[in-house]
This record gives C-alpha cells, structure tokens and sequence, in this order.
C-alpha cells in the first residue's frame, strides 16, 4: 500500500513539475512532445525518490578479467605488471590511486592474497640499501660504524662451535 501511495505521489509530483514547465512563456512544446516529456519527469522523480526500480538501478557486481596472469605479474624483479592494463611498475600505489583504487581493493577484485606485493623486489632492496646507508633503522646513540658490525654479525654464519679439547689442540 505505501508503494501505491509512493508511486501516487511520484505521478502527482512529475504532473506539477511539468505543469510548471509548461506554464513558462519561453518554453516552446508541441503537444505530442507533453506525453513523452511527462513520462522522463515521472523517471527522474522515481530515482530521486528512490522507489520503483531501485532494484535495477543498483550495478551489478562485474566480473574483472586481469590484463596477465598473476604469476607473470611477478616474474620480473625489476617491475610488477599491472593486472589492469597490463604495464609495467616499479611501483603500484600511484598507478592505482589514478585508477581510483587502494591496495586492498585492487587485492580483493582480482582475488589476491594479502601479501601480493605493491612494489618490486629490486626497487624495494635499492630503497632498503640507501635507508641503511643514510642510517635509518639505528637505535638512538648507535654510531654508523657499531651498526655496521651488528648487520655484518648478523647476516654472517655462526662459526662452528668447538669443545675444549678441539679448542686445546688449535691452540698448541
């Protein structure tokens, strides 16, 4: 019943809108453009109204087809291609922001998993190479030369462990 009463209202309203249109003296309508005209203002004031056919309005979930395949969207590690065009970049931040996507959209409309990376391999390394090397990453009162030592220790393998008799003998 409200929607009887909606449509009702929607019909009244599109009535008056083109009453008034009519009644301006620089309007110039023929009478078989009225009906037509008439019925493009009942539409308008049923989407604005948002009643009628909102369910064929709304868009229907699309089915996105990537440009290349995941995998060969990772094979180089100078460049990620993109799976919406299907061009190279080192990096895809700017790239999705200008197709109006974040990182997490851009994962979940082609089905990718929460680690696929945003930047290439290469690219990443050179960035992580010159923060070191500018020293980022330093604990505070940490000198440049100490935080070399610890990272040439800690990328370095451990030397083979030795008992005191091994140790004794070396010794000697």
């Amino acid at each position: 019943m409200s929607d009887e009463m909606t449509t009702n209202n929607n019909v009244e309203l599109a009535t008056e809108l083109t009453i008034a249109w009519l009644s301006n003296p620089n309007t110039r309508a023929a009478s078989e453009d009225v009906p037509a005209f008439l019925q493009q203002m009942h539409q308008a004031v049923t989407n604005l109204t948002g009643t009628g056919q909102s369910e064929s309005t709304e868009e229907p979930e699309t089915e996105y087809t990537p440009a290349v395949s995941v995998r060969k969207s990772l094979a180089s590690k100078d460049h990620i291609i993109s799976l919406i065009d299907g061009k190279p970049y080192k990096t895809l931040r700017r790239h999705l922001a200008g197709q109006g996507l974040t990182p997490d959209e851009y994962r979940q409309r082609y089905g990718l998993k929460p680690d696929y990376p945003m930047v290439a391999e290469s690219y990443s390394e050179a960035r992580r190479d010159m923060a070191k090397k500018i020293g980022l990453g330093r604990k505070a009162g940490q000198t440049k030369a100490n935080a070399a030592e610890q990272s040439d220790e800690a990328e370095a393998p451990a030397a083979p462990r030795r008992g005191r008799k091994a140790a004794a003998t070396t010794e000697a």
